[in-house]
């Protein structure tokens, strides 16, 4: 791509997890992990907990096998410039981003994503369910591992929903401290790539509060994988298993940044409902963002 033609962005939101989002159909931007701290930092450039960038799955040999399925292949990347494999505020934002743009009518549609294909449900009042998938449970159906924050410690729950979390439920979500640095996770070979860590606490029947330290990102306002390993981490310390009784189960997860409502189904499959808007588009100066790519190139 030429460094000096311009290069278009968006922000968006899910319950305050902000996105800078890159519109690359073809696949020809190429997005270092220096570049992408950059487009999100929220001093030296847009700002954003995680870039998203809109490539056709047909375009990206990390989805090519995933065309049939899905058109579009949300490449997510932490604040960090590191990849991860699943956002599920991002899948609502990204499916909203292709509404806005004329890709996408209200409905049904499929993300092809590093974790699989999404399945996603535009609804006409705004909110946009997505289908997360199944949680699994790497350490069995109880607490498996240790969080540490300071002098406290807790259980916690192991659930992978595609990215890996640590659940760990506690009196007060003060306790959770700044959660500007990643809180401890015990044994370390339960995380060989780093885990999200959620602290919860419950609000009433069937409903939970959250804050999170997302892995490569620092604390967010909210998470959408989070909050489903929370639901599930909740349903099951509650004694409830869709997959064993046959009987569907809700939670209403808040978050730092608004409301999510979960719903795990008998056949293991995750509901995600919430709200997703787009906020602002624009071009980044072609000087400035060719500035950024030197500078990755001579650092290199």
């Amino acid at each position: 791509m030429d460094n000096a033609a311009p290069v278009r962005f968006l922000k968006g939101h899910g319950t305050e997890n902000d996105f800078v989002i890159i519109p690359d159909p073809d696949g020809t931007l190429d997005l270092s992990p220096e570049a992408v701290a950059r487009l999100c930092d929220r001093r030296a450039g847009i700002g954003g907990d995680g870039l998203l960038r809109v490539v056709r799955s047909a375009a990206h040999p990390e989805a090519r096998a995933m065309a049939g399925e899905a058109e579009w292949f949300m490449d997510y990347r932490n604040a960090d410039g590191s990849i991860a494999e699943m956002c599920g505020n991002g899948v609502r934002v990204f499916a909203r981003y292709l509404q806005w743009a004329g890709l996408a009518d209200a409905g049904d549609l499929a993300v092809a994503t590093r974790a699989g294909v999404r399945r996603v449900h535009l609804a006409k009042d705004g909110d946009v369910t997505v289908h997360m998938g199944a949680a699994r449970l790497p350490g069995g159906p109880g607490p498996s591992v240790t969080v540490t924050v300071g002098e406290r410690s807790w259980p916690a729950r192991n659930v992978n929903m595609g990215n890996p979390h640590a659940v760990a439920f506690v009196d007060d979500l003060a306790h959770a401290g700044d959660l500007l640095t990643a809180p401890a996770v015990a044994p370390a070979d339960a995380y060989p790539e780093g885990a999200n860590v959620e602290f919860v606490v419950d609000r009433g029947p069937r409903h939970v509060a959250l804050r999170v330290h997302e892995r490569g990102s620092g604390e967010t306002r909210s998470c959408g994988t989070g909050a489903c390993a929370v639901m599930v981490a909740a349903a099951r310390r509650d004694g409830a298993d869709p997959a064993a009784d046959g009987a569907p189960v809700t939670y209403t997860v808040d978050v730092p940044g608004g409301r999510l409502v979960i719903t795990e189904h008998a056949d293991g499959g995750i509901e995600m409902t919430g709200p997703a808007v787009i906020v602002a588009e624009g071009a980044l100066d072609p000087d400035w963002f060719a500035s950024v790519r030197e500078n990755d190139r001579s650092n290199g």
